[in-house]
């Protein structure tokens, strides 16, 4: 799962990016409410957590453009302002949740799984296909009683693939899903991680492949043994 954090506090931020990290979820970071939406805009994220006040664009502002834009893109509002009338005007403006500061990690947490369980679009128990299992606590790779840990960037890549299994998924994609919209990964670092997790795939004998349509992207197929 990717974010999309719209935050101008440095602290808060650099915190923030630790937990989600931990918790394997790929993030992109906003300082200004400008950047924010033109990164919102892409629909690439799974979830926006975003601040009220921010430099250059309110995240209210921000909000009521993407909500314009037909972007439904879930939104956790996260701000210091716990008054009701702001609550009021992030809900009406189309925010799915509100958070106010300090808040727990735990809620927080709690907060994203419940808004993009809404969506129904985000796995939220380890997911699988075929005979393969991705703990997501652990970042390991299971098929039967063999299991191998998995690097962060190898775990989004088999994540996207097993969620979108019935689709076929571009090179562009998986970078902006793993990598983040604003990143300066080519294509090759797509297949270094492709060829990784093959040969990981490989190692717990899992049936499995990893497949690819020239010219157009990646998908999962399940080997037919003889």
């Amino acid at each position: 799962m990717r974010l999309l954090l719209v935050e101008d506090e440095w602290g808060l931020v650099e915190a923030l990016k630790a937990i989600f990290t931990k918790e394997n979820y790929g993030v992109d970071i906003c300082m200004d409410g400008e950047s924010g939406l033109d990164n919102a805009l892409t629909g690439i994220y799974d979830l926006i957590i975003l601040d009220i006040m921010l430099p250059r664009k309110d995240g209210l502002a921000v909000l009521q453009e993407l909500r314009k834009a037909k972007i439904e893109t879930p939104v956790l509002m996260l701000t210091a302002r716990a008054e009701l009338n702001d609550k009021i005007a992030g809900l009406d403006r189309g925010a799915d949740d509100y958070l106010t500061k300090p808040f727990q990690t735990g809620e927080l947490l709690a907060r994203i799984r419940a808004v993009t369980r809404r969506k129904g679009e985000v796995v939220t128990n380890d997911p699988g296909w075929g005979d393969l299992t991705l703990r997501q606590k652990t970042r390991e790779l299971c098929c039967g009683n063999t299991t191998v840990k998995l690097g962060l960037k190898e775990f989004l890549l088999l994540e996207t693939l097993m969620i979108h299994s019935r689709q076929i998924i571009s090179k562009e994609q998986l970078i902006e899903k793993v990598w983040g919209f604003d990143s300066e990964a080519e294509y090759n670092n797509v297949e270094v991680y492709i060829s990784f997790l093959r040969k990981k795939i490989s190692f717990v004998g899992s049936q499995v492949q990893i497949k690819v349509n020239r010219g157009i992207g990646y998908y999962l197929e399940l080997s037919v043994q003889g």
